[in-house]
């Protein structure tokens, strides 16, 4: 009897092999490095982000949310999707604090995430683009030309942008997918339920309930 006992205990062993932490966190490395290599225009980025959000491979950092910790950083590189989301943090949220700028991230890549808009962080980003106010991002249609200037704002922002892909930030508007400054007041603000002010922008979630009256 004890002889079936240690073979069945020796056949576990060899079709469920333990696979270390290290390992998995090397697979996966790999993996995201394949997708950033080979993502072309209208890929679901959607899916690459659902894929690795969930696990902080860089989750021994912990973010501070200061301009010391982010210029401690590598400089940042990436795909195109990488830099819409750096260019439209740059023209939207350079002047604000970092904290400021991951939740100006946070609610892009919310948008990326939700069924509501594109799928992609160019597809939000550029949505409505060309078309006099019906531009989700003001700095997309406002009739000037986008001119980086401020080469170390950039370079900041685009830590910020690379480390909300990689999933190192916290959450910090509560899935908020729209946000104004606090100098304006639309009137879709009415009807969308306030999650989070944070410098000079105020961050909202669609309200369903309402939305559906």
């Amino acid at each position: 009897m004890l002889r079936y006992i240690l073979a069945a205990a020796t056949l576990a062993a060899t079709v469920l092999p333990s696979v270390s932490v290290a390992e998995r966190e090397t697979t996966d490395t790999a993996k995201r490095e394949l997708v950033t290599r080979t993502e072309l225009p209208g890929q679901n980025f959607r899916e690459y982000l659902n894929l690795f959000k969930p696990r902080k491979v860089l989750e021994q950092q912990k973010i501070s949310y200061s301009k010391d910790w982010l210029d401690d950083q590598p400089a940042a590189t990436g795909d195109e999707h990488f830099k819409c989301l750096a260019e439209a943090l740059y023209f939207e949220a350079r002047g604000e604090s970092v904290r400021g700028q991951f939740a100006v991230a946070e609610v892009i890549m919310n948008r990326v995430d939700s069924s509501r808009f594109p799928d992609t962080l160019c597809g939000v980003i550029k949505q409505g683009t060309g078309k006099k106010y019906q531009c989700q991002f003001t700095y997309t249609c406002d009739g000037r030309k986008e001119v980086i200037r401020e080469k170390k704002a950039y370079e900041r922002v685009s830590k910020v942008a690379r480390a909300a892909i990689d999933g190192l930030s916290d959450a910090l508007t509560e899935g908020a997918t729209h946000y104004h400054t606090k100098a304006v007041k639309p009137s879709w603000a009415r009807v969308y339920k306030e999650t989070a002010r944070i410098g000079v922008h105020i961050f909202y979630r669609h309200n369903y309930r309402t939305a559906s009256n």
